[in-house]
């Protein structure tokens, strides 16, 4: 028996930067009443409002729900009727104009100039800075086909992580790579929700769609978590029913 499961949102509860499904809404309801749910992930609390805190159903108990925006150096927590913030660790100044410089001599270096872009590529979440390689706008299925297999961002991470070796760089969502404090991922995240929440590691299992190294998702597995690695939110929809069969049983 898990007493929380917690969740990547992009690719795995959601397609990239999109509302939660009606069907996973109702499914994360039906987890909410026999566990606590967390979300993890690199959006910041206005894109998690978004894609989750607004899409659940009414009968979701919000009080068991743990959102995690920016890979965990936010925490909000529902109470009296609304969210609000427990905690949020900022980069500062002269730190975000290096992480920009960073990434633009980067991308000079690098070669990865796409035709297209939609919206900003580079965007500054406060306790994270995140490079989006087709902009902030860009529709699915044009980020879907830029890097399926992660090849293009393993190159600007390999270059990004010269440029700034004293801060984390991890691959997320479809096109995107995260730039956080030293030390700052998902296993961070995750211990930072345990001292919150009171549950231990080892009552946790954690779900996401790049649990493979250099992945955002894989701290976790490195943490010692049980972990599922999914293809996409429809796999995600039969973990989670066969979850609740099994915490229900149990």
């Amino acid at each position: 028996m898990k007493q929380l499961v917690a969740f990547d949102l992009d690719g795995t509860l959601a397609e990239s930067k999109q509302p939660l499904k009606e069907p996973m809404g109702e499914a994360l309801a039906d987890l909410l009443g026999v566990a606590n749910v967390a979300v993890i992930s690199g959006g910041d609390w206005p894109q998690f409002d978004k894609q989750v805190a607004s899409r659940l159903p009414e009968r979701a108990d919000r009080t068991k729900l743990w959102l995690m925006p920016t890979t965990g150096t936010k925490l909000y927590t529902y109470k009296d009727g609304a969210w609000s913030a427990v905690y949020a660790e900022l980069f500062s100044e002269e730190q975000r104009k290096e992480i920009v410089a960073a990434f633009n001599a980067s991308l000079e270096a690098t070669g990865f100039v796409p035709e297209q872009v939609w919206g900003e590529r580079i965007e500054d979440r406060g306790s994270q800075i995140t490079f989006s390689a087709l902009g902030q706008q860009a529709p699915i299925d044009a980020k879907e086909h830029w890097d399926p297999d992660f090849a293009k961002r393993k190159i600007i991470q390999a270059d990004l992580k010269q440029r700034l070796p004293g801060l984390s760089i991890n691959m997320g969502g479809a096109t995107s790579i995260d730039i956080t404090q030293k030390g700052v991922d998902k296993a961070y995240g995750l211990k930072k929700l345990r001292d919150a929440s009171g549950i231990p590691l080892d009552s946790m299992m954690f779900i996401g769609d790049a649990i493979f190294p250099g992945g955002n998702d894989y701290p976790a597995k490195e943490l010692g978590l049980d972990t599922v690695r999914v293809r996409d939110p429809e796999e995600t929809l039969s973990v989670i029913a066969a979850i609740v069969a099994c915490q229900k049983a149990g």
